[in-house]
C-alpha cells in the first residue's frame, strides 16, 4: 500500500486534462500496488471519469508485465547472485525443487491458484522461469486468468463508483478509504484460503 495516496492524487489530477495519461498512471499504480489501485481506478470509471475498458486494460497489462519480470528473473535463477535474490523472494532451497516439479506437471493449477491467492504467486512465477517453462505456454495461462481477475476487480470498483458518483465529486478521499477497505478484505480472504488449504493438506498427510 506504499504510495497509494500519491497514486490516487495523481489519478485525480490527471483525469480532467489527460485521460490517457491517467490510464498510464493506473498501469504504474497497478504494477506497484496491485488490486487496490485497480479497484480505486474502477471507482472513477463508475463515476464517469474514465472508460472502464481502459482501466481493465491498464490493470491487465501491468499485471502481465509484472508476472513476466518474475518469470524472466527465474530463467536466470541459476546464477549465484540471483539465486540468493530468489530465496529472499520466497523461492528457498526447500521449495525450489518441489515448485519447479509442480509447474512442469500442473502449470494451469499453479497459475490459477496464484492468481486467486496472491500469496505464493511470486515464488510460483519464479519457479516457472527456473523450470524453463516455455514463455508462450506461460502467457497462454497468465493472460486469460489475469483478464478474468482484473475484470472482477474492475467490476467491484465500478459498481462502487456508480453508486457513489455524487459523493466522489465532493469527497474524493472516499476512493482512498474504499480502496484500502477492499485491499484489507482481499488480504483477509487470501489468508483464510491459505489457512484452509494448509489444514486440508496437513489432514491429508496424516
Amino acid at each position: 500500500m506504499i504510495g497509494l495516496s500519491d497514486t490516487v492524487a495523481a489519478l485525480l489530477a490527471a483525469i480532467p486534462a489527460a485521460p490517457i495519461r491517467s490510464l498510464l498512471v493506473i498501469a504504474v499504480g497497478a504494477f506497484l500496488e496491485g488490486p487496490i489501485v485497480t479497484v480505486t481506478a474502477a471507482a472513477l470509471a463508475g463515476a464517469g471519469q474514465l472508460p472502464w475498458w481502459g482501466v481493465w486494460l491498464a490493470a491487465l497489462v501491468a499485471d502481465v508485465v509484472g508476472d513476466t519480470l518474475l518469470y524472466a528473473l527465474g530463467r536466470h535463477g541459476d546464477r549465484p547472485g540471483l539465486a540468493r535474490l530468489l530465496a529472499r523472494l520466497g523461492l528457498t532451497d526447500a521449495r525450489r525443487e518441489a515448485l519447479t516439479h509442480e509447474v512442469h506437471t500442473h502449470l494451469p493449477r499453479i497459475i490459477i491458484g496464484a492468481k486467486l491467492v496472491d500469496i505464493g504467486a511470486i515464488p510460483a512465477y519464479l519457479a516457472a522461469g527456473l523450470a524453463n517453462v516455455g514463455y508462450r505456454r506461460f502467457l497462454a495461462w497468465i493472460i486469460p486468468t489475469t483478464a478474468v481477475r482484473s475484470a472482477v476487480l474492475v467490476g467491484i470498483g465500478y459498481a462502487a463508483g456508480d453508486r457513489l458518483a455524487a459523493d466522489l465529486e465532493s469527497r474524493p478521499w472516499l476512493l482512498l478509504v474504499g480502496g484500502l477497505a477492499v485491499g484489507v478484505a482481499l488480504v483477509v480472504g487470501r489468508l483464510a484460503i491459505v489457512r484452509a488449504t494448509g489444514s486440508k493438506r496437513r489432514a491429508h498427510v496424516r
